[in-house]
């Protein structure tokens, strides 16, 4: 059986905190399956509120702008490794980038379901989410030279990754939706993780 390397297990659970960010509990099962486009569609047509939680309770405005900024920081997320992934050099960031990746885009998928499920005012909310990236910082990935793209990936990265984890840290003890509140506390975890894998990194 071959040996897993720390950076593969880390790896492993960030690629299986992405696939249970839909859940509003952890599950035992060893096999990450892809997030839940939309947890909440099974609400009664019609019904009060913008959107229905685990309990039942209307999704609180909070939630939707959680929401609706997360989705424009991981579509951030996704244009920083897109456009440096065919230039990196080392292995382990290759991985690690790619890992990124796959986590983000599920965690959209389950953020966009969510929000399309919440009424119109989420559906705006959606649209505005301007300075979750500075294009600055995407200006340095484009320019930088090859022998230097890794580390300024890795800057990048992990400075964008942070505010993440910030934000969701604490949506955690605001947050009024069982469903966001969970997924709030696996950014945290998994965005944290990936600080200090990109530490490690270099």
């Amino acid at each position: 059986m071959p040996r897993r390397t720390p950076l593969a297990s880390l790896v492993a659970a960030l690629l299986l905190s992405g696939a249970c960010a839909g859940s509003p509990t952890s599950s035992p099962s060893a096999v990450p399956q892809p997030a839940p486009a939309s947890p909440a569609s099974s609400a009664p047509a019609g019904s009060a509120g913008v959107g229905s939680s685990t309990d039942g309770a209307a999704m609180s405005g909070i939630d939707v702008v959680f929401l609706s900024t997360m989705v424009g920081h991981s579509e951030r997320t996704l244009q920083i490794v897109r456009l440096t992934r065919d230039r990196l050099r080392d292995d382990a960031l290759r991985t690690l980038a790619a890992a990124i990746e796959a986590t983000e885009a599920d965690e959209l998928t389950t953020m966009r379901g969510w929000l399309a499920t919440a009424g119109p005012g989420a559906s705006a909310a959606a649209h505005h989410h301007d300075g979750h990236g500075d294009d600055a910082a995407l200006d340095r990935l484009r320019t930088a030279p090859d022998a230097d793209v890794d580390r300024v990936l890795r800057e990048v990265l992990a400075d964008h990754q942070r505010s993440a984890a910030d934000l969701a840290r604490s949506h955690v003890d605001v947050g009024r939706d069982d469903r966001v509140r969970d997924l709030a506390r696996r950014v945290e975890q998994s965005r944290t993780a990936e600080i200090e894998l990109l530490r490690g990194t270099q």
